[in-house]
């Protein structure tokens, strides 16, 4: 899976840029690398005005593990890779038909929250029990959600494309090509909203996230992983209750 957005209303980390990319591609051909690497007839991709970009390939083995979804509900579209082993309770708990996947889940309870945020966004991403990846693109709203599992069995890596955009994707090798250095595994356990959110850990969301430099194996300077600062905290945490919004939390 793929995704692309512009830095205008992406936001993305700074530090994820490294001053020795030399080599970063568009948006454009970042997507043409992505989509000619598999068969016309088994990828598809969908562009938005605003410089957002969508692109899904399912899984080649029926049966993998890892399976990916995509799903698209009322202006809201959900790029989903893994499952949820409690995806049946889930299913019951938000009401939903019981066959409902994956992708219409997280959309239901980005979309629940986004309305009446009865939760704070930590706790619902507690709630999703197995290995997972999800990139949700709210277009009407213009907003980017993006979450990885804490047990790291599913992969998700971002970086930054010439253009200053925000690219996401489980495959690498496509990351390397469209974002040279400027690039990072996306940190397990943890969520991204392109609001006043920014970067968050959802399994420790009292503690602010930090920025550690990363050097490759020849010397130059990569884009910044991200991990727990155990020893900063937060100044509050989202409140609970109807006036709760989990696509403004609180992170500073």
């Amino acid at each position: 899976m793929l995704a692309i957005f512009h830095k205008t209303f992406a936001n993305p980390p700074e530090e994820l840029n490294s001053p020795a990319s030399k080599k970063q591609k568009l948006p454009e051909e970042t997507l043409n690398d992505f989509l000619s690497s598999y068969s016309p007839t088994n990828s598809f991709s969908l562009s938005f005005r605003n410089g957002a970009v969508l692109a899904f390939v399912p899984p080649i083995a029926p049966f993998s593990p890892h399976q990916r979804l995509f799903c698209g509900v009322d202006d809201i579209y959900c790029l989903f890779l893994g499952s949820l082993n409690n995806l049946c309770s889930l299913i019951r708990q938000y009401g939903l038909s019981k066959c409902s996947n994956e992708a219409v889940l997280v959309i239901e309870a980005y979309r629940t929250l986004r309305d009446r945020g009865p939760y704070p966004a930590d706790q619902v991403m507690k709630d999703l029990d197995g290995s997972f990846a999800c990139v949700v693109y709210d277009s009407k709203a213009g907003t980017v959600f993006v979450a990885l599992g804490s047990d790291g069995g599913a992969k998700l890596y971002w970086g930054i494309a010439a253009d200053g955009s925000v690219v996401i994707s489980d495959d690498l090798e496509v990351i390397k090509a469209g974002c040279d250095k400027s690039f990072a595994p996306f940190p397990k356990g943890c969520m991204f909203h392109s609001g006043e959110g920014g970067l968050m850990s959802f399994e420790h969301p009292m503690n602010k996230m930090k920025a550690m430099p990363r050097v490759d194996s020849e010397g130059a300077m990569c884009g910044a992983n991200f991990k727990v600062d155990v020893f900063s905290r937060v100044n509050s945490i989202p409140r609970t209750g109807s006036e709760a919004n989990w696509t403004h939390w609180e992170s500073n």
